[in-house]
């Protein structure tokens, strides 16, 4: 089962255990004091806890208090120009998602290929694409195949302007040539219930929040939006698998820090979160939650950056968002 966790309250500056012999093998005297995560939403949000948990562990490791800061507004904005602007000494770190690359698509005052210094993709967060029964489809190729037939009669429902749930839908329509007609909703919880109630044909939403409907046959499961299967549903499909190759839009959380801040500081944060994830007492909470835990190098997270920060401009222009 791994390490019981500390209770969320504690985690944010956890206790220091032994760190100096870890730390001797590294030439950088990195960090020489508390160390802030800014978080650019709420206390207990789904980009808290990553937060939360990773603080814990640098703690641990580095030998000082990694804090993390909640500092909302703006759809995150706030949090991502403050570390954007900062300190480069990689004292400020930004705890970040696809909102970086949303933002600037919509056109914010930072860019998120040159103003952050990409350390690690933690986790994403996929989502699911599901139908009421009554649409009598059992998979993507059956749905696009009846949507190109009856084009902009199929609905679904998805977040309002530039959010990952209705974006889904508009990268679908362009990537599979057809065009279900979407019907905003603020929120996931409000589409669930018009489309249990039959009053929408489909719904994108995070995968944990409809996966106990699919499970008693009110929703059929078309597909995951992610690049992997989800833990959640491992018997989805994702929309690659499932008839449209290279579709992939998930919410994702990632370490950044401002750009220009000193390469040994990148490597010794992206070593020990690698090494964090591989552990049950990361993994078990962020998966309770439908996050899925990644790893992997500071380049690997840098291209990722490139290739997402290219398609929200290319989704912004399909959605009638961005000129």
């Amino acid at each position: 089962m791994g390490v019981r966790m500390r209770p969320l309250r504690n985690l944010a500056v956890a206790t220091i255990a032994a760190p100096l012999a870890w730390t001797s093998t590294y030439a950088v005297d990195y960090p020489t004091r508390p160390v802030r995560i800014i978080v650019g939403f709420a206390v207990g949000s789904s980009v808290d806890l990553p937060a939360r948990l990773l603080a814990q562990r640098f703690t641990e490791r580095l030998g000082r208090p990694f804090i993390v800061e909640n500092r909302g507004g703006a759809g995150g904005n706030l949090a991502a120009e403050a570390v954007a602007r900062g300190s480069k000494d990689g004292h400020t770190l930004l705890l970040a998602t696809n909102a970086i690359a949303n933002a600037a698509a919509m056109g914010a005052s930072y860019d998120p290929v040159k103003d952050f210094a990409p350390i690690i993709v933690i986790a994403t967060g996929p989502q699911m694409l599901v139908a009421h029964p009554s649409l009598n489809v059992d998979n993507l190729v059956q749905l696009i195949a009846l949507a190109k037939k009856h084009p902009d009669q199929i609905t679904y429902g998805g977040g309002t302007g530039f959010t990952m749930t209705g974006l889904a839908g508009v990268l679908l329509n362009s990537m599979a040539n057809i065009k279900l007609r979407h019907i905003p909703y603020p929120g996931s919880a409000p589409g669930l219930v018009d489309l249990l109630a039959g009053r929408i044909d489909l719904l994108f939403a995070p995968a944990l929040a409809v996966r106990s409907h699919v499970e008693r046959g009110q929703l059929k499961a078309i597909a995951t939006t992610s690049a992997a299967r989800a833990s959640v549903a491992p018997d989805v499909p994702t929309m690659a698998e499932a008839g449209v190759p290279g579709y992939e839009l998930s919410l994702w959380y990632g370490l950044v820090g401002p750009g220009g801040m000193p390469r040994e500081a990148i490597d010794m944060l992206s070593r020990v979160a690698n090494e964090a994830l591989k552990s049950s007492d990361i993994i078990e909470p962020l998966r309770a939650q439908g996050i899925d835990p990644v790893g992997g190098t500071a380049e690997e997270f840098a291209r990722f950056i490139e290739r997402e920060a290219e398609k929200m401009a290319r989704m912004a222009k399909l959605g009638g968002l961005a000129k």
